[in-house]
């Protein structure tokens, strides 16, 4: 494996003096990387030791080690320093951003001035309020067995860095240190996430959870789907996750390594969906200062998903329709024509039929993007999956607020049960998250519910109530009427058949509002004159 020096600042190597003796510091910083990995414990731990090592003798500032899919040759962000990563998937595609890239060709990267260097993603978002001109960012391979299986990358001050390939030459070697650890991590989370994914039934994805029959049909629909390029139209209310299906369904795709643009129409102007979509050439319009790729040509050989595709405007849908038709289409201001290789996924929480019928939805792009259609189910649809789905929520911020939440009380999943969910899986996400920033023990209780759920609750007590009341009311008319009516209106009697007092009778007879009279034999009729 190449360790050859790829600098996109150009760094002068061949000028720095001879680096293959190491200072008393770095070794005294090796030193203790090398205690730490022989001390029994945590791989997770000891590779946290090592970055706050790192940190502490050789002032690398937010250390990260990621690991290597075996398979795609994704890097996913698995171990930070300085760098708050809880609850976040972070991921470089091969080649994408310098993470990627040094994943790619097994190659370390040095950037001198990282406020200069477009190759830097910051996916943690650890930097955006920095001042990235004042940092430098070292980023080396970890090699096990000739084969790269991580990605170790800190940034240190750069008015500390005296000699880059140095720095790079001591990153180099807490990699070389690690590497048995990292390739071991690596198997451990390759493991884990196949017991995930069994664990998951068929689910085609670690985000979409659900056993029951609604949700095992939208899974079956989506393997079936998922291998071809088949326009696919995601029907679903708010909150049902169609975007998490569309994300799914590229992840399980031939398009996997290509990449996945997500639009949301509803968020974009009228005035800018073509140039969004499109792309633009430079004057185009006021403030089109430079040509501006689209989002279609971003996603070519990919997939882009268009989440609320019903609120395109009439010119937006037109241009749609020439993509799906024609696979081409022309900028904002340009004459050239774009191809694009791309994969659509729509998803829509309107009924786009009737949108057709009230001509506010073209036809002809209706037909076209409905070629196979996915209804996602309502949540209150979807029975003991409400339960599954809250106790990933709870695990999943428990996780991340570093609480030791584990449970859900069974009076909370009698009450999520039995609520409505107009928001669906958005809202119980939602729900969750508060339970388990207000929950100081171990177990979610009635009380660190919302509000909202507590009322209806207490509402549905009442409307039941009321309907026994008025039930048993009911009865209590039947019963008091039948004796009355046996007893002849006579209250005694009928407080004798019915085995109470007679103030009893007397009370519920004024009560109910029974008028005994009714009840009386009526009086023999009086003799005629012929009779007398």
């Amino acid at each position: 494996m190449s360790r050859d020096v790829w600098s996109p600042t150009q760094v002068g190597f061949a000028e720095t003096k001879d680096i293959s003796i190491h200072s008393y510091e770095e070794l005294a910083a090796l030193h203790a990387i090398a205690r730490i990995l022989v001390r029994p414990g945590e791989l997770h731990a000891e590779l946290e030791g090592v970055l706050k090592e790192m940190s502490r003798l050789l002032g690398m500032q937010r250390g990260m080690i990621s690991l290597i899919d075996r398979e795609t040759g994704e890097a996913w962000l698995d171990v930070a320093h300085g760098v708050d990563i809880g609850g976040m998937e972070v991921t470089y595609r091969p080649g994408e951003g310098i993470t990627g890239k040094v994943a790619q060709t097994g190659r370390p990267m040095a950037v001198a001035n990282l406020g200069q260097e477009a190759l830097f993603l910051d996916r943690t978002g650890a930097r955006r309020f920095l001042n990235r001109a004042e940092l430098a960012f070292l980023c080396v391979p970890i090699v096990y067995d000739q084969r790269v299986v991580g990605v170790l990358s800190a940034d240190k001050v750069a008015r500390q860095v005296e000699n880059l390939e140095r720095e790079l030459a001591v990153l180099v070697a807490v990699a070389d240190l690690i590497a048995k650890a990292v390739h071991t991590r690596a198997l451990e989370e390759d493991n884990r996430r196949l017991r995930h994914m069994l664990g998951k039934s068929c689910s085609p994805s670690d985000e979409l959870i659900g056993t029951s029959g609604v949700m095992q049909e939208v899974f079956g629909l989506m393997a079936q789907v998922a291998e071809s390029d088949t326009t696919v139209l995601i029907h679903g209310a708010t909150g049902t996750g169609k975007e998490l299906v569309g994300r799914a369904i590229h992840r399980n795709s031939p398009r996997r390594k290509g990449p996945l643009v997500l639009v949301n129409c509803a968020a974009m102007p009228d005035t800018l969906v073509e140039s969004e979509l499109f792309g633009h050439e430079k004057g185009a319009f006021t403030g089109a200062w430079q040509k501006r790729r689209g989002r279609f040509e971003e996603a070519d050989r990919g997939t882009i998903v268009l989440d609320e595709v019903g609120e395109l405007s009439a010119a937006a849908q037109a241009k749609l329709l020439r993509v799906l038709q024609e696979r081409q289409f022309q900028p904002l201001g340009a004459s050239r024509t774009v191809q694009v290789n791309v994969r659509i996924i729509a998803a829509t929480n309107r009924n786009l039929e009737q949108d057709v019928a009230a001509g506010r939805f073209r036809t002809d792009l209706y037909y076209r993007l409905n070629v196979f259609p996915i209804y996602l189910p309502l949540l209150k649809d979807r029975g003991s999956d409400i339960i599954l789905l809250a106790d990933h929520f709870v695990e999943k911020y428990a996780r991340a607020l570093g609480k030791p939440v584990e449970r859900i009380s069974p009076a909370v999943m009698e009450i999520l049960l039995a609520y409505g969910w107009p928001g669906n899986v958005r809202e119980l996400e939602n729900c969750m998250e508060r339970a388990v920033v207000l929950c100081m023990g171990d177990t979610v209780e009635t009380v660190h519910l919302p509000p909202s759920l507590q009322t209806g609750r207490n509402e549905e007590e009442r409307r039941d109530r009321g309907k026994l009341k008025v039930e048993i009311t009911a009865r209590e008319r039947a019963l008091l009427m039948a004796a009355l009516r046996e007893a002849g209106g006579n209250q005694t009697r009928a407080a004798k058949l019915l085995g109470t007092t007679k103030r009893i009778v007397q009370y519920k007879v004024h009560k109910l509002g029974i008028d005994t009279r009714q009840f009386r034999p009526a009086a023999p009729p009086a003799p005629s004159p012929e009779e007398t």
